[in-house]
């Protein structure tokens, strides 16, 4: 009777886990929202970085070089909304962790009364066949655990899109968000990447490299005959919820 009463509350306090997975069953993992961040609050809150009229320098109207977008050596980069840049994608990352912890213990504990006025010899007249005063205890423990954890990850990604600036904040960061997708016979190949970008930090040729971008969110992935195969059914993935074990 108890063994079901634990096995009913382990289900009820397990129930709410697995509820909340299941509405999970057959989708990507989701980003986390930006708005409402410390780092979209820190962007649009008024005061931060100067906004993008304190940044343009006057020309003057007589000078041969001229610095309208249109001009020979005019800035050409993207800074108003509807503009388009390139992100550069190059994502190389490893890390290799190791980790290694050895503990052993061993104990000895040894009590007997031999020799006390007599007294032992006495009370081993008492005491059943065999047992004596002499060595009244005796006990031994030993204790050993070893423990060994490893991390390896190597990633690797390299990709150019096309991003469009969707929002121009009031300090004049840009809000910028690019998609893309190609397919090949019955494949979908899919890139999306969004996040906030300063206009300083876009190049001459007008393209930012991802690491550059605030709140970055970069998905990479497909859709189409081949990802379903490599898919477990809904079945499966509501199985691995469910079972305890």
């Amino acid at each position: 009777m108890n063994r079901l009463i634990l096995l009913a509350c382990a289900a009820a306090l397990a129930l709410p886990t697995a509820c909340s997975k299941l509405e999970d069953v057959g989708k990507a993992p989701a980003f986390k929202p930006v708005e409402g961040s410390n780092e979209y609050y820190a962007m649009t809150a008024q005061g931060g970085l100067p906004n993008a009229a304190e940044r343009r320098r006057p020309v003057d109207s007589s000078s041969l070089w001229a610095g309208g977008r249109k001009s020979l050596l005019g800035d050409r980069r993207a800074g108003r909304q509807g503009d388009i840049m390139t992100v550069v994608i190059q994502i190389d990352d490893k890390a290799e962790i190791s980790n290694q912890t050895a503990r052993s213990r061993t104990g000895s504990t040894s009590m007997g009364i031999p020799q006390m006025l007599g007294l032992p010899q006495i009370i081993d007249q008492a005491l059943p066949d065999g047992a004596t005063m002499a060595n009244a205890a005796n006990a031994n423990s030993s204790t050993n655990h070893n423990g060994n954890g490893s991390v390896r990850r190597n990633e690797k990604l390299t990709l150019r899109i096309a991003a469009t600036i969707t929002e121009v904040l009031p300090n004049g960061v840009l809000r910028v968000e690019g998609s893309q997708e190609v397919r090949v016979n019955f494949e979908m190949r899919e890139l999306i990447v969004t996040g906030y970008v300063r206009p300083e930090d876009i190049s001459r040729q007008n393209e930012i490299t991802y690491d550059k971008i605030a709140s970055a969110r970069i998905s990479y992935g497909g859709r189409g005959q081949i990802t379903d195969m490599q898919q477990p059914r809904y079945g499966q993935q509501v199985a691995d919820i469910l079972l305890p074990f």
